[in-house]
């Protein structure tokens, strides 16, 4: 059971580069934003939801993390947001583009929540670093991974105690990096009922 305090970060700073404008922007479900429709869902379960950006960009009542380096990446955002956010001990990381995420599988992700850095999704693509819980211990390794210029979470995690959940489930993690895949996210049946 996902705890009443627990708080959510959506991660929104990335580039769209595949996208070729900011997917965080697109319209989606009933909504402006896909952006607002992530802020929104995770709103109902979580005690409080912050989105993790470059800059407030947003047209919605929203508390912005904004990136505290340069560079342009989730390690950027996980180091940014535990800076910021000095008393927290742990947060439920999610993309901006993976709508499917559903609260079961968050749920599942919290009852697996045990004494480890991070809490991760598995899917059948391999692990899924943007749907995790990070513990504040990750960040001494999430640091130094920065200051080497390594920004694969990927590559983080083989320095840390990682706990893999397995999600079974195939559309959950469908990623909207190209236009063809944000519209045929719009039109599956089950996106205004993913919590």
């Amino acid at each position: 059971m996902i705890p009443s305090d627990s708080i959510a970060v959506i991660l929104a700073g990335g580039k769209s580069s595949r996208m070729q404008q900011d997917k965080a922007l697109l319209p989606f479900g009933e909504v402006n934003s896909l952006a607002e429709f992530q802020y929104r869902r995770l709103s109902k379960i979580f005690s409080k939801v912050y989105i993790s950006s470059k800059y407030n960009k947003f047209d919605f009542n929203v508390e912005v993390i904004e990136d505290r380096y340069k560079d342009s990446s989730p390690l950027v955002a996980l180091v940014s947001i535990f800076e910021e956010l000095e008393k927290l001990e742990e947060i439920f990381l999610l993309s901006v583009d993976t709508p499917f995420v559903n609260e079961m599988i968050i749920d599942t992700l919290y009852k697996n929540n045990c004494s480890v850095d991070v809490v991760v999704a598995e899917s059948n693509n391999g692990l899924e670093p943007l749907c995790a819980i990070y513990h504040r211990s990750c960040l001494v390794e999430a640091k130094r991974a920065l200051e080497a210029n390594r920004h694969r979470l990927h590559s983080l995690f083989e320095n840390l105690n990682v706990k893999r959940v397995k999600i079974e489930d195939k559309f959950a993690f469908m990623n909207l990096n190209y236009p063809y895949e944000y519209e045929k996210a719009k039109k599956l049946d089950f996106m205004k009922s993913t919590i």
